[in-house]
């Protein structure tokens, strides 16, 4: 039988992490990050990366191995979540995925194999040139010409996948959304357990990540940001929440206040988005954080996966 890879995603500030950890004691669990901010060195406060302490020991892969000036592709991540989770396997551990970029979660479920492209980078630059003065909302209405099926799973901030799209179909002549169908082709030689963790009363997850943004403060978030040159940081380093919103508070151009809130709005829209993304998959399993008491959650997802792991391994 396939060996088994259990996932656990949902919004920010859901208790991802917490679940992760008590799951990875309870199995001999490693834990293999899906958040493609906490890959980043120097971004611990505001990307809400697990501290040592708050780990457990448990071991932690793809976390805090890039500088905030290097690009990182999903190529690289799905190559790399790959090799780790082989490496988890080949101890007798249960690899354990969590995180809430969907984009490298369904990549990885759905065993998506990208090959290597041509860059044209004048191409590229014009892109980028129009998106600064067209706008998100437009130039998403030009990709639904192109390519329809991403257009409709993308909101007008996706700026990095937006483009994306067009640079697929301007390298490789076909779409991204049929080159991912043609990628699907082979079956993951993993079997996997996905739990979702969400909210029935948005307004519970929502007082959550207002309070989460407040704790990062008082943890030292400003002298973080201060830490890093943000202007040199990569494209994908600057699309952190929690960074680029205080811009204009240290240029003076607004109060702390108010780049606090910007933050808190900008976290509730995200977690809007991630939601979005995830109930598209009718295999994942949902536990609502503010109706279930978190032992019951946690004893559910241990009897599943101790169920599954009997049938896949009593026969083998």
């Amino acid at each position: 039988m396939k060996p088994l890879v259990v996932v656990i995603v949902g919004p920010t500030a859901s208790g991802k992490t917490s679940l992760s950890i008590e799951l990875a004691k309870r199995f001999d669990g490693e834990i293999v990050s899906a958040d493609s901010m906490q890959i980043y060195k120097k971004m611990n406060i505001g990307t809400a990366k697990p501290s040592e302490e708050e780990r457990c020991g448990i071991p932690h892969h793809m976390l805090d191995f890039l500088e905030p000036t290097e690009e990182y592709t999903l190529k690289q991540y799905l190559t790399d979540a790959n090799a780790c989770i082989q490496d988890i396997l080949s101890r007798n551990k249960l690899p354990i995925m969590v995180g809430g970029t969907g984009l490298y979660v369904t990549s990885f479920l759905q065993n998506l194999t990208l090959s290597e492209e041509s860059c044209d980078e004048e191409y590229r630059a014009s892109l980028e040139t129009e998106f600064d003065t067209i706008g998100g909302e437009e130039m998403l209405k030009r990709l639904a010409v192109i390519d329809p099926e991403l257009a409709s799973r993308l909101f007008p901030k996706d700026r990095k996948r937006i483009l994306r799209g067009f640079e697929v179909f301007h390298n490789t002549g076909i779409t991204q959304s049929e080159q991912n169908r043609l990628s699907m082709k082979n079956e993951s030689p993993y079997e996997f357990l996905v739990f979702g963790l969400t909210a029935e009363n948005r307004d519970y997850l929502y007082d959550r990540i207002n309070r989460r943004v407040l704790n990062m403060l008082h943890d030292g978030l400003l002298d973080e940001i201060r830490g890093l040159d943000l202007k040199n940081c990569s494209k994908t380093a600057r699309q952190a929440i929690g960074y680029r919103q205080f811009e204009p508070y240290f240029s003076g151009e607004c109060s702390l206040n108010e780049a606090v809130e910007r933050v808190q709005k900008e976290s509730r829209n995200y977690a809007k988005r991630q939601l979005t993304w995830f109930r598209r998959d009718k295999n994942i399993i949902w536990h609502q954080i503010d109706r279930e008491n978190i032992d019951n959650i946690m004893n559910s997802c241990t009897e599943r996966i101790a169920k599954h792991k009997e049938m896949c391994y009593n026969n083998a």
